[in-house]
């Protein structure tokens, strides 16, 4: 077994439990600023990532994120919520955790040390898809398990991890590491680790979302307005990109059945709904496609 370097006691916070509490949160807070700066190292790695599965999704792939206790349930939440962000189907990003549905809800002791449970789990891949391995340690047998089934069936993997000598790091294809030192509290792995985790996953989903014409600018152009606060946010965004009033927006809005990118087209190609449809198909519904960007100033 390789060393787990989130065992290791931290120095900077061995009197924790004797400080008041705003020491407390500040010497937190100075741990947590390390993060930020491991994962920027990483970018390089994020990046290639991101173009993988960036290509996947094209060619009709999909993203699996597979991981045990914290990194299992960041993974699920990351995936939850692609398709209300981005109008995806649920298929298209999935999280699966070691242990099964319970153990996004409560530990389940052992799960994490099934080999053969990891390369059950995996039968879902397929030749197209993306897998990606989480873990702070690096070494859960059912990650093992889970990449020893993607190499068979011949699935891109990644690993994200804080252990660059942990094993996923040696069986993944490509291998995203931000070592971000001993935790606050020894062993909690949901503190540094968990936060890393985190930022990564939001840029792996979001920075391929955007590769394959998810947004507009920095417009989430692809949500699905299912309630007032997202209405308002479709109705906002419309305006700004097409150039109109609320008024204008909205008319539109409800005419397409509140889809963002073809209420734009409509207005900016003075077309109708179905017109603007077919528009947006034609150009593999990227909306950038479809849109000149404008001329630099002289």
């Amino acid at each position: 077994m390789s060393e787990v370097i989130t065992e290791y006691r931290n120095e900077n916070t061995k009197d924790i439990d004797l400080l008041s509490t705003i020491d407390m949160v500040r010497k937190m807070n100075e741990e947590d600023l390390i993060v930020a700066k491991v994962v920027g190292d990483e970018a390089p790695n994020i990046a290639t990532a991101i173009d993988m599965i960036a290509k996947a999704f094209l060619k009709g792939g999909r993203l699996f994120y597979f991981g045990a206790g914290t990194s299992g349930r960041l993974g699920i939440l990351d995936a939850s919520e692609c398709p209300p962000t981005f109008s995806v189907d649920s298929s298209m990003v999935q999280g699966i955790i070691a242990g099964g549905e319970k153990a996004f809800f409560s530990a389940v002791e052992g799960a994490e040390d099934n080999f053969s449970d990891g390369k059950k789990d995996a039968e879902v891949l397929t030749d197209k898809d993306v897998c990606v391995v989480i873990s702070a340690s690096g070494n859960p047998k059912y990650l093992l398990g889970v990449l020893e089934k993607a190499d068979e069936v011949g699935a891109a993997t990644i690993a994200i991890t804080c252990n660059s000598k942990g094993q996923i790091a040696i069986e993944a294809g490509h291998v995203i590491c931000a070592e971000v030192g001993p935790e606050v509290i020894a062993g909690s792995s949901r503190l540094k680790a968990g936060t890393a985790q985190k930022m990564i996953l939001n840029m792996l989903t979001t920075g391929a979302m955007i590769k394959i014409g998810k947004t507009y600018e920095n417009f989430m152009i692809d949500l699905k307005a299912v309630n007032e606060k997202l209405k308002d946010r479709a109705i906002r965004i419309v305006s700004q990109i097409a150039e109109v009033s609320h008024s204008a927006a909205l008319a539109a809005l409800l005419r397409c059945d509140w889809e963002i990118k073809t209420a734009i087209i409509m207005i900016m190609k003075k077309l109708d709904t179905d017109q603007a449809r077919i528009e947006l198909k034609k150009h593999g519904g990227v909306l950038r496609k479809l849109i000149k960007l404008e001329e630099p100033a002289v």
